[in-house]
């Protein structure tokens, strides 16, 4: 199979898909990428690709793409529901045949130090990237948003990996990092109390006593007048969705609420949702060899 790596860039347009696909084009041109997938969040205002291939045609797949995005997003007057810092948000690097973590963090590296040089954007490293402890969680760099991004950039412990420690008004701060490969899972409530949704995300939330590899917010779906907690499973082999599916069911009929739904952004590793299936329908002697697919594939 050779050395592959996979890209998870997120963009803050999820409303215009005509300059959504002007940036997939720049993934599309490279030889040696392909795209998989990507989706488009009107609340959010965000899309999240991806796209894999080998470790130059990923690298320089992203920096064409951060560079359209550069160049058709404005951050200035940027509104959505989810936190963001940047017109190319974040741009994670994953492990997936034949490359190592190691490499992709120096992979990381390279990319960080030419969008900042050649396109004058301030990147900071994250994750497994990261330069200093304070830097590895994204919530943690993201904080403040794009419109706290000018003071930060200049505080004292928060200057900028690569790139200018002024802020790039138009197209603001990109992360990027290697890291394991993430679920983007979100619940919707039936109910439009955005102070329960809240309530709930800190209740799984790993960093205020939840789970330990979950990270969640509580945000507002205006367009279905409902709530979300917004989820990022960051390692779904030690904390499964299940677990968190159920623990967001309970805690919700606390409040007297039902959960309406839930969907996953993006691509999700097929042991993620087997783990679901075993749980649920308590299957006895199950393995892997079994799923049809999976033995296709071999």
């Amino acid at each position: 199979m050779g050395k592959i790596i996979q890209c998870v860039p997120n963009f803050s347009e999820g409303r215009n898909k005509a300059k959504l696909e002007l940036i997939l084009d720049e993934i599309r041109s490279v030889e040696g990428a392909k795209l998989l997938d990507y989706s488009m969040d009107k609340d959010h205002n965000r899309s999240v690709v991806t796209f894999i291939g080998s470790p130059d045609a990923v690298l320089e797949a992203a920096f064409r793409a951060t560079s359209k995005a550069s160049q058709l997003i404005d951050m200035s007057g940027h509104q959505g529901e989810h936190p963001r810092m940047g017109a190319t948000d974040v741009i994670p690097l994953i492990p997936i045949s034949e490359v190592t973590m190691e490499e992709c963090v120096v992979l990381s590296r390279k990319l960080g130090d030419r969008i900042g040089r050649d396109l004058g954007i301030s990147v900071y490293l994250y994750e497994k990237s990261a330069s200093s402890p304070n830097r590895e969680n994204l919530a943690d760099i993201r904080k403040g948003q794009y419109e706290g991004m000018r003071e930060k950039l200049k505080s004292e412990g928060w200057a900028p990996d690569f790139g200018p420690t002024d802020l790039n008004i138009k197209s603001g701060v990109t992360a990027i990092g290697a890291r394991m490969p993430l679920v983007a899972y979100n619940i919707n409530l039936g109910t439009d109390n955005l102070e329960i949704a809240k309530k709930i995300a800190k209740a799984i939330r790993g960093k205020t006593g939840g789970f330990t590899y979950c990270k969640a917010l509580g945000i507002e779906i205006a367009e279905r007048n409902i709530v979300q907690v917004s989820i990022n499973m960051i390692d779904y082999t030690k904390t499964p969705l299940f677990r968190v599916f159920d623990t967001v069911e309970r805690e919700a009929r606390r409040y007297g609420v039902n959960i309406t739904g839930s969907e996953i952004i993006g691509l999700v590793p097929m042991e993620a949702l087997i783990d679901v299936a075993d749980y649920y329908l308590r299957l006895e002697n199950f393995h892997k060899g079994q799923i049809l697919e999976k033995r296709m594939a071999e």
